[in-house]
């Protein structure tokens, strides 16, 4: 490991410890940025090449680094060093199958775990309650290449009660039983729960309740947090039909419903802040993703991936400073609008492959061609 890895690497661990409400200042968020694209040059021979043939070798301000498209993450190894990784993450491959899963290789899983940590606590634990924590997803031990399985093994060990557990397997499915009968406990003893998983796997909790008729009146601080889309299943609610079934079926207030946008290319999270504002008093905004202080994130036009002013609909482009082992900069096919205080995510753009996104993916399979 050289001076430039570990120094980096305890520079931008400093900023996950800083006050999540705190800005990093643009000068000291930029030559960290230009620290990481440097390293990324050094050893990460994919990037490096794209990076050249695009004429951005060196750059003076992290607006100029080029940014990867996820597909690239399909393709080629975009790790700094040749070190095994501690864990590759994968892509579900549920649009195109599993041949073509992108791969994220992770060389310090303890960077991620300590970028995961701040958000989650502001955004689902901003009262600092100790709950009992319920995923409804299996744990990393069953799905080793799944971010979001790691996410919530960490947050169940590090965060959650003694009781806390996953009550999804792989092989037996959802422990309905078992989960209700947790919940019903719970309830009577008016202990506040959490509950954690993919939109999806609430869908078929609510589902399964609705068969069964069961209700649930959780006791007033519960909470649950949801992630993901539907992926082209056909059972599809909206967000805000998804939040009328947590009423309905668990009593969960919306704003106890944090939803929380992550991908496996990125390292960092983005939550919903309604339940933070809540807490702490101010103006409370739900339509918005709040962004870490470690984390630019913009939009670009689709067809040339210029940066667009604050309010316009275009594709969403993250630097995330937790990625200094991999790629910073991320170009998503992802719509959305960027503002001051976060951003709002319309889903995915529509039909093809973006232009701007293929053009960049064609410069970056051009560059390693062989």
């Amino acid at each position: 490991m050289t001076d430039t890895y570990t120094q980096l690497r305890k520079e931008v661990s400093q900023q996950f410890a800083a006050p999540i409400d705190m800005p990093i200042p643009d000068a000291v968020f930029n030559r960290l940025a230009l620290a990481a694209h440097a390293l990324q040059m050094e050893q990460n021979g994919p990037y490096a090449a794209y990076c050249a043939r695009r004429g951005r070798s060196e750059v003076d301000h992290w607006t100029e680094i080029p940014a990867v498209p996820t597909a690239a993450f399909k393709e080629v190894r975009l790790m700094v060093g040749n070190a095994e990784p501690e864990a590759v993450f994968r892509t579900s491959g549920t649009t195109r199958g599993w041949e073509r899963r992108g791969q994220h290789f992770i060389r310090d899983l303890a960077l991620y775990h300590e970028a995961l940590a701040p958000m989650f606590i502001a955004y689902l634990l901003p009262d600092n309650a100790k709950l009992s924590l319920y995923s409804l997803m299996p744990s990393a031990v069953e799905l080793p290449d799944s971010s979001l399985a790691h996410m919530i093994t960490f947050a169940l060990e590090r965060f959650g009660a003694d009781d806390s557990t996953f009550v999804v397997s792989r092989d037996d499915g959802l422990q309905y039983d078992s989960l209700l009968e947790r919940l019903h406990e719970h309830s009577a003893r008016a202990e506040p729960v959490a509950l954690l998983g993919t939109s999806l796997s609430f869908v078929h909790l609510l589902d399964t309740m609705h068969e069964r008729g069961d209700r649930l009146k959780l006791p007033e601080g519960s909470r649950l947090m949801d992630t993901g889309g539907f992926k082209g299943e056909r059972r599809e609610l909206s967000p805000t039909d998804l939040r009328a079934h947590y009423r309905e079926r668990l009593r969960i207030e919306p704003l106890f419903a944090v939803n929380e946008y992550g991908m496996t290319e990125l390292l960092s999270q983005f939550y919903d802040g309604g339940l933070r504002d809540l807490r702490l008093d101010r103006n409370v905004q739900t339509e918005r993703k709040r962004i870490a202080p470690w984390v630019r994130t913009r939009a670009v036009h689709p067809d040339t991936l210029q940066p667009l002013p604050d309010g316009e609909v275009g594709l969403l482009q993250h630097f995330d400073l937790a990625n200094i082992f991999s790629v910073c900069a991320i170009q998503t096919e992802d719509l959305g609008r960027v503002f001051a205080d976060g951003f709002e995510l319309l889903g995915r753009a529509p039909g093809a492959t973006p232009r701007g996104c293929s053009i960049a993916m064609d410069m970056l399979l051009q560059a390693n061609r062989g």
